[in-house]
């Protein structure tokens, strides 16, 4: 087997999936496969003999043979408004039915050019109806920015189902337009980027550290199964696999043994850095273990510092500042601590000795004097 490694775009957050907040706002055709499964979380399946009533079952958006003129073309609403770097469309298993061609383009929508889209009724088997097409002809989508123009897909073999396309445009967009053409199936799409929301009204309290807030991961030490990315999206976590899991440390003592505290005698630790999306001051923080039941961190602490709008480096020494100090976990959990930090730009979050974390949040103020 061929493995194409990920370019460095893919290091980004992701903007398009459902985890992330991404959704479909309009899809031409949905006949064989709602365009909702192509942002779905988890990895493209086949199953041999399962079928629908309208054909074979895939695991992505696929659309009838195109019978009528014109070519098929969806939009998707993004997480948050964000600057994207780079595109993967993922062809799995789609090898004699996926769509040969695709360009993408992209827009910054308004409240009122967003009441321009019809509402969807996610439904196989369907297209769009005459009334639903000539109302979002009001948009001109087809105007909007090409960001990728026609540009060739691969079948979904192994080795050549991973399409991924660097994109150049410094625009921040909040909406984008797959076409393909003339028709087909796409299993999966992610967008990579990085968010620019806007900033929230003075006092109010936020997530600093979320993916919608604009929070990134900028490093880490050990992502096995699971990115430390995943721990700022915004919604619950919906598996094991949605989290951040590291794997097991092979310094741990051959016998556990107990600190006075009650955390636990071990030599290791690992720990992931985060930029917050605004500076600001921090006051609550919650450290979700949610599904991780046999393999959660024994305890967890996180540090806070300010950088400025320097980015954080690995070969740069920092003074960190404790905001939670080592603390204990359970399992399936979330654990909520009170926090009055002075105005922070990252933090470093550190699990002792390994294992898994679904979700972590930074609730506080945005220090409008740096933002």
């Amino acid at each position: 087997m061929i493995e194409k490694k990920a370019p460095a775009f893919a290091e980004f957050s992701e903007f398009a999936s459902l985890s992330a907040g991404g959704k479909v706002a309009f899809s031409t055709d949905d006949f064989f496969a709602p365009c909702e499964n192509m942002l779905q979380d988890s990895d493209p399946v086949f199953i041999h003999d399962k079928y629908t009533e309208y054909g074979k079952w895939m695991d992505g958006w696929e659309t009838r043979r195109k019978r009528i003129t014109g070519h098929d073309w969806c939009i998707l609403k993004l997480a948050t408004k964000c600057v994207i770097r780079g595109l993967l469309l993922d062809t799995a298993f789609f090898t004699g039915n996926y769509a040969p061609k695709y360009s993408i383009q992209a827009a910054c929508l308004t409240r009122e050019e967003e009441a321009l889209i019809p509402k969807r009724d996610t439904k196989m088997g369907s297209a769009c109806s005459r009334c639903d097409l000539e109302q979002i002809e009001r948009l001109n989508s087809d105007k909007w920015e090409e960001i990728v123009p026609v540009t060739a897909l691969r079948p979904g073999y192994e080795e050549t189902r991973l399409n991924y396309q660097k994109v150049l445009s410094d625009e921040a967009w909040t909406h984008v337009r797959i076409n393909i053409f003339p028709d087909g199936g796409i299993a999966r799409f992610r967008v990579y980027g990085e968010a620019r929301p806007e900033a929230p009204p003075k006092g109010q309290i936020i997530d600093l550290a979320s993916l919608l807030s604009g929070g990134t991961c900028q490093g880490y030490s050990n992502a096995h199964y699971g990115h430390p990315r995943n721990m700022i999206k915004p919604k619950k976590g919906v598996n094991m696999g949605d989290g951040w899991e590291t794997a097991r440390r092979l310094d741990r003592p051959e016998v556990i043994e107990a600190n006075e505290d009650g955390t636990l005698k071990v030599p290791g630790e690992e720990w992931a850095v985060f930029k917050l999306g605004f500076a600001g001051k921090i006051k609550k923080l919650c450290v979700d273990t949610a599904h991780f039941k046999g393999n959660f961190p024994d305890s967890v602490k996180i540090e806070g510092a300010y950088l400025g709008r320097a980015d954080w480096c690995s070969d740069v020494k920092y003074s960190w500042r404790s905001l939670l100090k080592p603390s204990k976990l359970s399992a399936d959990n979330e654990h909520w601590y009170t926090c009055d930090s002075e105005t922070v730009t990252h933090i470093r979050v550190t699990m002792a000795p390994d294992g898994g974390i679904s979700r972590i949040r930074a609730f506080g103020f945005v220090d409008s004097r740096i933002n």
